[in-house]
């Protein structure tokens, strides 16, 4: 996991509408695109930045690819980052 590569995914409010949306159900590339007024290529590039991050990870089945959120990564880079900030002894 690469923390810098996190924080630039969840910079974006449009990915964390994403990662809000997964965060209920998994969905299709389709599924999430109907939550979005941009262009099929805008919405490929959020979901590969996801993936890139390793917040999302995808999984085909059938005709379809199915993106899941993988809040483990959020929460170990939320967590690393939290303990910068913690008291020293």
């Amino acid at each position: 996991m690469n923390v810098g590569n996190v924080f630039k995914a969840i910079s974006d409010p449009t990915r964390r509408e994403i990662l809000k949306l997964l965060n209920d159900k998994d969905l299709s590339a389709g599924e999430i695109a109907e939550h979005f007024d941009i262009s099929k290529p805008a919405l490929t590039k959020h979901l590969n930045i996801l993936r890139e991050a390793e917040l999302v990870s995808s999984e085909k089945q059938g005709n379809f690819v199915i993106y899941s959120i993988n809040v483990t990564v959020l929460q170990q880079a939320l967590s690393g980052f939290m303990a910068i900030f913690g008291k020293k002894e």
